[in-house]
């Protein structure tokens, strides 16, 4: 069994985020103040408010059941949330907390969802999955949408082993090639009249960075002519509530920009099997050039020539390693997105606009 030594996602933060896509109003963390802080205050920036109990030394060793009815019964009288969860963290796991047990003790008014969940759990995944599945048992979501759900999931986790992040023993971070040289090798294949696929593949709120190379793409074809083929994961009908709101405000914000015939692979949260949805549209439109946003590891059949667009350091080394040079970062992605609901302006789309405005291609 190979070892995998760079740091990964973690099982618990994927259930908060799993959490704050069914819309819930408030998520109770049952660990230490530490547990979770960096994600937390990012959820916060989404609309999800994030509770600690705060475990210390001594719930260690008598366990903090009172302190966590406690505390539930001071957020449900607080705020009122008409949904909540409750989130188990590597120390209340192990020390047997038991979340169910507490959350009926505490006869709250709201619905509840409480995760067992911890670091040791597996892949990120497991956390998503678990929490879809308590939502499914609480009437949150149907059992076709939980089935749906877990098996994009373990695709997810399929493709990452056979060629993501954790396909690698360690990976270096690497700030992959200059916006400049891949906007310029964009601008200049418009300008000699090529046709350039974009293709958006991304994973939920990540859309709002990613999305705006289409935008940029369409600009420049607008002021120096080619051709430009729209291929994107943004079904509107697919996904849980918050998903589908973020392609919904992505199609209008992007039909806005010029870009009306959108070939549609999927939803936002079906990366995997949208990835081969784009890799047929890709294959069928002819392009000259190819451009892949978000997660382009998830399309099968990519090309040495194809730019590749992503926004985490390691994930360019893979691709750097595995022999695309034209891979460029967008590294601050996420971070700029949880508090938006509009498409943002990305630092690869800025310097292609750059490009054509200031006539250097």
């Amino acid at each position: 069994m190979k070892d995998v030594l760079h740091p990964r996602p973690n099982p618990i933060i994927a259930a908060m985020y799993t959490l704050r896509d069914l819309d819930t109003d408030i998520i109770v963390m049952h660990g230490p103040a530490g547990c979770g802080f960096m994600a937390s205050r990012r959820l916060e920036e989404a609309g999800v408010r994030v509770m600690t109990t705060g475990m210390q030394e001594n719930d260690l060793i008598f366990g903090a059941e009172e302190k966590l009815i406690r505390i539930l019964r001071n957020v449900d009288e607080m705020f009122h949330p008409r949904l909540m969860g409750v989130v188990g963290t590597c120390a209340s796991m192990i020390i047997g907390e038991n979340l169910d047990g507490s959350v009926k003790k505490a006869g709250l008014s709201a619905t509840v969802l409480p995760i067992d969940v911890h670091g040791c759990s597996g892949p990120n995944t497991s956390g998503a999955i678990r929490t879809l599945e308590v939502a499914a048992e609480r009437g949150v979501i149907t059992f076709k949408e939980r089935d749906r759900q877990r098996s994009m999931l373990l695709r997810a986790t399929q493709i990452e082993r056979e060629r993501g992040l954790t396909s690698k023993e360690y990976l270096e971070p690497h700030p992959g090639a200059t916006k400049m040289s891949v906007a310029l090798r964009i601008v200049e294949a418009l300008r000699e009249g090529e046709r350039v696929a974009v293709a958006l593949n991304a994973k939920k709120e990540t859309a709002y960075g990613f999305a705006d190379t289409m935008r940029a793409v369409q600009y420049a074809r607008d002021k120096v002519g080619g051709e430009v083929i729209h291929i994107a994961n943004l079904d509107p009908d697919i996904g849980l509530p918050r998903i589908r709101r973020y392609a919904t405000n992505i199609l209008r914000d992007l039909k806005g920009s010029g870009v009306v015939d959108v070939v549609l692979t999927g939803g936002l949260d079906e990366y995997p099997v949208a990835g081969e949805a784009a890799a047929r549209a890709l294959g069928e439109c002819g392009a000259d050039l190819r451009v892949i946003t978000g997660l382009p590891h998830a399309v099968p059949g990519l090309r040495r020539e194809d730019v590749l667009v992503t926004d985490q350091p390691r994930e360019l080394r893979n691709y750097i390693e595995q022999g695309f040079p034209l891979s460029v970062g967008e590294v601050n992605t996420h971070a700029d997105v949880m508090s938006t609901s509009r498409v943002l302006h990305s630092e690869l789309g800025n310097t292609i606009r750059e490009i054509v405005d200031g006539g250097w291609a």
